[in-house]
């Protein structure tokens, strides 16, 4: 699913990578929205409260709305950067950005509930969220050549809309390639809205732990193709011996 990269990755890696990721970000875009009162996953909101800050005067609080696009904008140009640097080994690529993403998810989950204590302290675990989440982005969009993005839908709803005015100019008429592309546009936005609604009843009941629970996705994420493996190996051992 993320090792797989090149002439190797086909529709159903994508899919998966999709499902998951995107029910990771979801979950963060609501828990983070309703622990720190602040977006995590993207920024557009933060570029309008910059264009409303400068306009008014007000340069401390544009400043904060500045450092949550340039956070977002680092998370990506590390991920971009990290693709490079690894060259032939793009085949693990995604390893140390996804246990970064990881460590800060398990950060926020322990760590988080003191911003309810100190409320200084928001700015910066909805800070080191938006870093990953800008990371996680770009190496998903890397390794999936543009076809995923996991973060935001504007331009997912976008991509969709076209996909559906194809459909309505074949007069309903599906080919294999606008099919694929229907289901995998259609899955990113279901998932990422069922991360959201998870993403707020965790967070009702569990407070800032529940950033465990995203956490525990990217390990799936991280390992499926190796649990896939184990998977495959046992049930042929099985099918040999009946």
């Amino acid at each position: 699913m993320l090792r797989h990269t090149g002439p190797k990755r086909t529709y159903a890696h994508n899919l998966r990578l999709a499902i998951l990721l995107c029910l990771t970000a979801g979950f963060v875009n609501v828990a983070g929205l309703l622990a720190f009162s602040i977006l995590t996953t993207n920024v557009t909101g933060h570029a309008a409260l910059l264009a409303i800050d400068l306009e008014s005067g007000d340069v401390k609080e544009a400043f904060v709305a500045l450092g949550w696009l340039l956070l977002f904008l680092f998370g990506a140009t590390f991920s971009g950067w990290y693709i490079g640097f690894m060259g032939k080994h793009r085949r693990y690529v995604y390893t140390i950005p996804l246990f970064i993403e990881l460590s800060v998810l398990c950060f926020v989950a322990y760590y988080g509930a003191s911003s309810d204590e100190y409320t200084g302290q928001a700015p910066y675990f909805a800070g080191s969220l938006l870093f990953v989440m800008g990371m996680q982005n770009a190496l998903v969009t890397m390794i999936s050549k543009s076809v995923v993005r996991t973060t935001h839908l504007t331009g997912l709803m976008t991509d969709l809309g076209i996909s559906l005015s194809s459909v309505i100019r074949a007069n309903f008429r599906l080919n294999k390639g606008l099919s694929e592309r229907l289901i995998l546009q259609g899955s990113i936005v279901l998932f990422f809205l069922i991360g959201g609604i998870l993403g707020a009843f965790c967070f009702q009941h569990y407070r800032h732990y529940s950033f465990f629970v995203p956490a525990a996705l990217l390990v799936v994420t991280i390992f499926f193709d190796a649990f896939r493996m184990e998977y495959l190996k046992i049930r042929h051992r099985y099918k040999g011996w009946s």
